[in-house]
């Protein structure tokens, strides 16, 4: 190496660069020119100067940006704390009032709709509304009538025809009973009133009427007693509560109406010893108890009905009915 006069130093053909602190001068492969001032980046070394960078107030940008009626929308909003909290109590508030009314609201139409339909004459059952039929001259048609006007005023949804259908079915000569809600406001109620199974003849000459059960029916003056049996009792509530004289009810209430028509007299001096007389006496069966009637009755009909069995006697003991005694 040489020194200059200048007292620098120098290469001897040498390509290296030797940057001046003045001039900031910059040489690439023996050229030499200026760094770019703007950004301070040198273009060998991708060196930055921050010291040449250009500085910028971005609240001074977004203000002369935001000048004007159509930039305002874009200036940044001071926020208010305070006001913020008060925007929520006061949203929160209104849910609340809100949910409030909608629970007072769902609470008042459900009470309205139950009112409806259960309080209100809306579904009121109206006892004019009621019709029975089936009824007979031993069963009451008034007394079923009763049964189901005691229903009359409340709504249809709480009257209970279960209810209704059970009392019916206690009044004796009763067998079946129906009760079907015709809403709006009435209701049809159908019974199968039975024909007596007997009627009990006291001395004096009076009848009762009785069901298969032995209870009571409808008492009628004058009325028929064409086909119904009639079994002969000292005393009418005594008897009910005879043995022999239940059983023989039962016996005869089991019977076909063809033969019911033909029983002219009935008999029971024990619940094992139930007569009947056919035909004005012209055949006297003797039934025993009421057990096996099915088969009893059987061959009661094979009998009396047979020419060649029956032949010209005129007693049939079925008591023991797989060995029937003819007479």
């Amino acid at each position: 190496m040489n020194k200059s006069t200048d007292g620098g130093e120098q290469g001897s053909g040498s390509d290296l660069v030797s940057p001046t602190r003045r001039g900031r001068r910059v040489s690439v492969g023996g050229v030499s020119g200026t760094g770019t001032s703007g950004t301070g980046v040198s273009r060998a070394t991708g060196f930055v100067d921050a010291r040449a960078l250009q500085s910028e107030d971005l609240v001074a940008k977004t203000l002369r940006e935001s000048t004007g009626p159509l930039g305002v929308a874009a200036r940044p909003k001071v926020v208010d704390f305070n006001a913020r909290v008060k925007e929520r109590r006061h949203a929160n508030t209104l849910m609340v009032v809100k949910r409030v009314a909608i629970t007072i609201v769902f609470i008042a139409a459900v009470v309205g709709v139950v009112w409806a339909l259960f309080f209100s004459p809306l579904l009121r059952l109206d006892s004019a509304q009621i019709t029975v039929s089936g009824a007979n001259e031993w069963v009451s048609g008034s007394k079923v009538e009763s049964i189901a006007s005691a229903q009359a005023g409340k709504s249809l949804l709480l009257v209970s025809t279960n209810d209704i259908e059970t009392q019916l079915a206690a009044i004796p000569g009763v067998s079946k009973a129906t009760a079907t809600k015709q809403y709006p406001h009435g209701m049809r109620v159908a019974i199968s009133a039975q024909e007596p199974a007997a009627m009990l003849k006291t001395p004096d000459g009076s009848l009762t009427a009785v069901d298969g059960k032995g209870r009571v029916l409808n008492s009628v003056k004058n009325a028929s007693t064409d086909g119904i049996p009639v079994i002969e009792v000292n005393d009418v509530t005594k008897s009910l509560k005879s043995r022999s004289v239940v059983t023989a009810v039962k016996v005869v209430d089991s019977l076909s109406d063809a033969m019911r028509a033909r029983v002219s007299k009935v008999t029971a001096q024990t619940q094992d010893s139930v007569t009947t007389e056919l035909d004005n006496g012209n055949y006297t069966i003797i039934w025993g108890n009421a057990s096996q009637m099915k088969l009893k009755k059987a061959v009661v009909d094979k009998i009396i009905n047979d020419p060649n069995v029956i032949g010209d006697k005129h007693s049939v003991d079925v008591s023991a009915p797989l060995r029937p005694i003819i007479k």
